[in-house]
């Protein structure tokens, strides 16, 4: 068995692209023999009961966890309302799920999102802010990226006067493996506009996502 894995590791699969450049994905078919190859690797027999079908299901199961390269966050933003009765403070959703895979070691982070913006005249669906979440959540991410990528679509598509964001997550590759520091979390925030340039604002944000 040692020799087929070596075999497999040593010749590394090349990299298909499409005629514009963009990455062609390979088959469900071809996925799952790669799922097959690492259950090889870890030490066990893919073919024993209890692991023949979990090429399948790992390969169904990264479709979901990675449905966010097939949603355009852009697109939950165009639909805006201005009928709002001269609302014009904050609208802030606390405790969004967030649910992604750190690009460096593909383990689960955990945690929850914190999203403000200042309408300029419009809002949109609150539902909205949170599929933003889950479309950049599903992917291969750093913790970091995904917090400015939020807040950049937020800022884009509704052009507000201000866009607050804070993610608080836990990140496997750091509790269950590594250092092992299970109470461990990591917190990252963007600020853009009156947030950035308020300190009073920035601070209600706090206040607001604390309960207080």
């Amino acid at each position: 068995m040692d020799a087929i894995v070596r075999r497999l590791i040593n010749r590394p699969a090349k990299i298909a692209r499409n005629r514009d450049g963009t990455l062609k994905r390979p088959s469900r078919e071809e996925a799952q023999a790669a799922v097959r190859t690492l259950i090889l690797w870890a030490g066990d027999d893919p073919e024993r009961e209890g692991l023949v079908d979990t090429p399948r299901r790992v390969v169904k199961a990264y479709e979901e966890f990675f449905a966010g390269y097939d949603e355009d966050p852009n697109e939950f933003l165009s639909r805006t309302f201005e009928e709002v009765q001269g609302y014009d403070d904050i609208v802030v959703i606390r405790d969004i799920d967030v649910e992604s895979h750190c690009e460096h070691h593909m383990v689960p982070v955990i945690g929850k999102a914190h999203v403000a913006y200042l309408p300029n005249g419009r809002v949109v669906g609150l539902s909205k802010l949170a599929r933003v979440v889950d479309a950049f959540g599903r992917r291969l991410q750093t913790q970091e990226t995904m917090t400015a990528q939020i807040a950049d679509a937020i800022e884009s598509g509704l052009q507000p006067r201000g866009v607050a964001v804070l993610i608080d997550a836990a990140h496997h590759c750091m509790t269950m493996r590594g250092v092992g520091k299970r109470a461990a979390s990591t917190i990252t925030t963007q600020f853009r506009g009156v947030f950035a340039e308020d300190e009073r604002m920035e601070r209600r944000f706090f206040e607001i996502i604390r309960g207080s």
